[in-house]
């Protein structure tokens, strides 16, 4: 590991195999926190290339504890995190709206290590109970039409750099790799990223896979669809740009966005959004991400899949979601 390292200050990048090795000799007890955190460092001094991404990948679904959920047609819907504008949890209640719309949504997700408040604390606190079960995510996928997957119960070499990100405090290249490891690998995603070049590397790696796909950017600089400003999408049909008044909408002030302080209060934000009781601007922007969701699960118009997603939020669909999701 030493060699590597000394390779890496000399900012030289890694093949794919390294790469891989580098992950798989972590779980085998072969290198220290202190010897990942000195890579972190080197990886947030300059982004990973393709190769070293791609490398990280497979040896992290490699090592995954598998599950077989990929009969149903779900969706996920992430952001690599990492933006630094503290909003509350979008993409976590564009799930539930799309979930009460009656899609399939397989979320991946994870505590929050670069912001106050992951999809994973904000569960937690809510009463959900993280399993690598399978028959119950099943279950809760087929009587809910939600199940959600713990990253660190499913990949153990995640669980061990848990920590290492802990004690970091600020992005690393994890959060890079985030929307790429979902053990559930449902056929579609809706993944926010937070600038134009991780945008066209994503859309690289997803352009030679399967799935269906929207990769998003606010020009702004958010990782999910903001309304602050004009978004790029990259998907299946190339590349796109609409503005905000393209998609029906009024600008959006960042100030409207803000999350709060700690878990509590981000969870309170949550409650009351997914209670129908948001700001208009809260509410637009959660049913904006989900209707970009719900186009890519259906062939329905741009217009229908908004007003799917407006009736889940405003009808308690969305928040009934949670209440059965909670008591099974």
């Amino acid at each position: 590991m030493l060699k590597t390292l000394n390779h890496l200050f000399l900012e030289k990048t890694l093949t794919k195999e390294e790469a891989k090795n580098i992950l798989i000799d972590l779980l085998k007890g072969k290198i220290n926190p202190t010897q990942v955190m000195a890579m972190a460092i080197v990886y947030n001094m300059r982004k990973p290339s393709l190769e070293e991404i791609l490398g990280f990948q497979q040896a992290l679904m490699e090592l995954c504890l598998p599950v077989n959920l990929t009969d149903f047609h779900a969706i996920d819907i992430v952001g690599t995190g990492g933006d630094g504008k503290n909003t509350f949890n979008i993409s976590t209640l564009a799930c539930f709206i799309v979930a009460g719309a009656g899609e399939k949504v397989i979320k991946h997700g994870n505590f929050g290590f670069s912001s106050r408040t992951g999809s994973s604390n904000l569960l937690e606190k809510l009463g959900y109970h993280f399993t690598n079960k399978e028959e119950k995510l099943r279950k809760q996928l087929e009587k809910v039409g939600f199940c959600y997957l713990h990253a660190p119960i499913f990949h153990p070499t995640l669980d061990i750099l848990s920590s290492v990100r802990k004690e970091l405090g600020i992005r690393t290249f994890f959060n890079l790799l985030g929307p790429l490891l979902n053990p559930g690998k449902p056929k579609n995603q809706l993944l926010g990223v937070h600038n134009l070049e991780l945008a066209r590397m994503y859309y690289y790696i997803y352009q030679n896979t399967e799935n269906n796909y929207a990769i998003i950017h606010s020009l702004d600089g958010y990782d999910e669809i903001s309304l602050t400003g004009d978004i790029k999408c990259y998907s299946p049909n190339g590349e796109e740009f609409y503005t905000v008044e393209e998609l029906g909408k009024n600008k959006v002030n960042p100030e409207e966005l803000k999350g709060g302080k700690d878990t509590e209060e981000n969870t309170r934000i949550f409650i009351r959004v997914l209670s129908g009781e948001g700001s208009i601007a809260q509410n637009e922007v959660v049913l904006i991400n989900a209707t970009f969701a719900l186009s890519l699960l259906n062939k329905d118009s741009w217009e229908h899949n908004y007003d799917k997603a407006k009736y889940s939020l405003e009808s308690g669909k969305a928040k009934n979601i949670l209440k059965k999701l909670l008591d099974i």
